[in-house]
């Protein structure tokens, strides 16, 4: 198999580490990969921090949804749709002036904007994610960050034009990690279209949830829950942690847009 295929299909998410530090040499590789992902008119419209501080770290674990494997994780990045700097760039250029020169006002970051900041910022996650894999250390993508964004915006000192897309956390598997068994994916007959979007029909739906809700009927019972889609619903889609991202999404959304 081709290495770099290998390294994808052997990728899982890993949530309990070794004691074990990642070496500045290897950090640096994997900082490199990552800044090599691609990215939209070679802008880079995206942030890292690097979390190293080991009270931030605690407090990560708590306002991510209370997940404390975070604060374990040897290293800890914070992937920022960032168009902060592009537009303190177009001010310190004189862009204003020109604007004013011109009689049109000086366009602001929009939701385009962020949306392509948001790609870019995604894109470089991934390139860290496979580039430490490819050195066997594992991560774990985080998106309880978009919750509670008064928190981390206080935390990281967020500008009006950044959005936490995305908290990742690596550290070296346990050898217990290693051992499960891989999540299984959706078959591509429900994934990949040719030339238009399909909707799925009502069988269509069975068959790609059957192992799912097969899993379920085999599960402990839940009052009021008798098939897999009504358990995902609560657990996933009207569950408190999903209803509280929302409204911190809107807020990141409205001071933006500010």
């Amino acid at each position: 198999m081709n290495p770099i295929i290998g390294v994808l299909m052997k990728r899982r998410s890993v949530r309990a580490y070794e004691e074990k530090e990642i070496s500045a040499e290897v950090r640096a590789e994997i900082l490199q990969a990552t800044l090599r992902a691609p990215t939209a008119g070679n802008m880079m419209l995206y942030s890292i921090v690097e979390v190293t501080d080991q009270k931030i770290k605690d407090r990560l674990a708590v306002s991510c949804d209370n997940q404390p494997f975070i604060a374990r994780a040897p290293m800890v990045w914070l992937f920022l749709a960032d168009y902060q700097r592009w537009f303190d760039y177009f001010r310190a250029c004189g862009v204003e002036a020109v604007c004013d020169q011109k009689q049109i006002p000086m366009r602001k970051p929009e939701e385009g904007d962020l949306f392509l900041a948001c790609c870019d910022a995604l894109i470089a996650a991934q390139n860290a994610v496979i580039a430490a894999e490819s050195f066997g250390i594992g991560s774990c993508y985080i998106g309880d960050i978009m919750e509670q964004y008064e928190i981390h915006r206080e935390l990281f000192g967020l500008p009006q034009y950044t959005f936490p897309i995305g908290l990742l956390v690596f550290g070296y598997p346990t050898p217990e990690q290693m051992q499960r068994p891989y999540t299984k994916r959706f078959a591509e007959k429900f994934i990949l279209f040719e030339n238009r979007y399909r909707r799925l029909d009502g069988q269509e739906l069975k068959q790609m949830f059957a192992e799912n809700e097969d899993r379920f009927s085999k599960g402990p019972g839940r009052e009021g829950i008798t098939n897999f889609g009504q358990a995902m619903y609560f657990r996933k889609f009207d569950s408190e942690f999903s209803v509280e991202m929302s409204r911190s999404v809107r807020m990141i959304l409205e001071r933006w847009l500010r």
